[in-house]
C-alpha cells in the first residue's frame, strides 16, 4: 500500500503548505461511490485553482457522541480512511474531535475558528444537505452566505444514486455486511470492502488441522455476518495472497469466544505475528456450521479453498481504487 495521507488536527492552524487548500468537508465513513463524486469535485476544483486538496472530517463519529448506547459499525477507521483519500488523490485528512462541547459552536463560530483561522479555505465542497453549528443551525446556505463574508467559494454536490436510482449510503452498506453480501457493498463503495488490523496468536488449530490462519480481531463493533469468505490478504510489505477467512466464534470448536478473523492464505507458509495486514472481502461463500468432528470440518474447509480459489481467479478490479486497496 502506498503512504496515506497526512492526519493533521483541526484545532490547531494547519502547517503552511497546506493553507489555501480545497476542503471536502463530511465524516465519509466508508468512502463510498457518494462520497466519491463530492471528493472528486474536491479534487477537480484543487487541480483547477494549483491548490492543496485535503478533507476535514469529524472523529469520532458523532453519532457516537449523541448515541453511545448504539453501536455503529464504523466502516473506515481513521487510518484506513486517510489510505484511502491518500489513493484518491489528497494531501492530508484533517480531524476536527467531535465533542458536545464542539457540537455545542455556532455555525458562525465553526466557519470562523475552524475553516477560515485554522485551516484557511480558499474553497469548500459539500453535500447539499450539509448542516453544522449548535441545533444544526447551519446549512448550505448560510455556509454559502459565509463563504462570501470570508473570502472562499462553497461547491455543494447534490446526492449520488445508484443504478437502481436509490441513493447510496453508509447505512445500506452497513445492512449489506450484516447480511454477509460483500459483492453488493462493493458495488456501493467502489471498492472491495477491507479492514486491517495486527495478526496475533491463536490456539494454532488450524496449523495441526493443515490449515493455518493469520487471526485477527475486528472491532466488537463490526456487525459484518459470520460466515466464510472468499478474500484477498495484503500483508504490510504489500504482497498479496489469496484466500479463504473465517469471520465468527468457530462453533465446531469454541463455540462461546469473541467473533475473530481467520485467514487461510493460500501459497504462503511464514510467520505474520505482530504485522498490520488488511483483508478485501470478495464473495460470501457460506454460513458457520457446527461440524460433527473435525474430520467433517477439514473435508468442508478443504471445500472452500476450492470454492474461493475459483472465484478469486477471475475477478478483476471495480474502479482504480479497488485495484490499489485489492489487486
Amino acid at each position: 500500500m502506498t503512504e496515506a495521507s497526512e492526519r493533521v488536527s483541526a484545532i490547531s492552524p494547519l502547517p503552511a503548505h497546506l493553507r489555501g487548500g480545497v476542503v471536502a468537508i463530511g465524516n465519509f465513513d466508508g468512502v463510498h461511490r457518494g462520497h466519491q463524486a463530492v471528493l472528486e469535485r474536491a479534487l477537480a476544483e484543487a487541480r483547477r485553482r494549483g491548490v492543496p486538496a485535503l478533507v476535514l472530517t469529524f472523529e469520532p463519529h458523532p453519532r457516537k457522541v449523541f448515541r453511545p448506547e448504539i453501536p455503529l459499525f464504523v466502516l473506515t477507521p481513521p487510518p484506513m480512511k486517510a489510505r484511502l483519500l491518500s489513493y484518491l488523490g489528497f494531501a492530508a485528512l484533517v480531524e476536527q474531535p467531535f465533542t458536545r462541547g464542539f457540537a455545542a459552536l455556532s455555525a458562525e463560530a465553526f466557519v470562523t475558528d475552524v475553516l477560515d483561522r485554522n485551516l484557511g479555505i480558499s474553497h469548500a465542497v459539500t453535500g447539499f444537505d450539509f448542516h453544522f453549528g449548535k441545533d444544526r443551525q447551519g446549512g448550505p446556505a448560510f455556509l454559502m452566505a459565509a463563504g462570501e463574508r470570508h473570502g472562499f467559494g462553497v461547491t455543494l454536490v447534490d446526492a449520488f444514486r445508484d443504478e437502481g436510482a436509490e441513493v447510496v449510503s453508509s447505512s445500506r452498506i452497513r445492512a449489506l455486511l450484516c447480511e454477509g453480501a460483500v459483492a453488493e457493498a462493493a458495488g456501493l463503495l467502489g471498492y472491495r470492502f477491507t479492514v486491517d488490523s495486527e495478526v496475533i496468536g491463536g490456539q494454532q488449530l488450524g496449523r495441526t488441522l493443515g490449515f493455518p490462519t493469520a487471526n485477527m480481531r475486528l472491532s466488537p463493533e463490526a456487525t459484518l455476518k459470520e460466515g466464510i469468505y472468499a478474500v484477498r490478504f495484503r500483508r504490510a510489505d504489500g504482497t498479496l495472497h489469496d484466500g479463504v477467512a473465517s469471520f465468527g466464534r468457530r462453533p465446531t470448536v469454541d463455540d462461546n469466544g469473541a467473533p475473530l478473523l481467520e485467514t487461510f492464505v493460500f501459497d504462503f507458509s511464514g510467520d505474520l505475528y505482530g504485522e498490520i495486514c488488511a483483508v478485501s472481502f470478495f464473495g460470501f461463500l457460506r454460513a458457520e456450521v457446527k461440524f460433527d468432528g473435525l474430520d467433517a470440518l477439514v473435508a468442508q474447509m478443504k471445500r472452500d479453498e476450492v470454492e474461493a480459489r475459483a472465484l478469486l481467479a477471475g475477478v478483476r478490479p471495480l474502479s482504480d481504487l479497488d485495484a490499489a486497496i485489492a489487486f
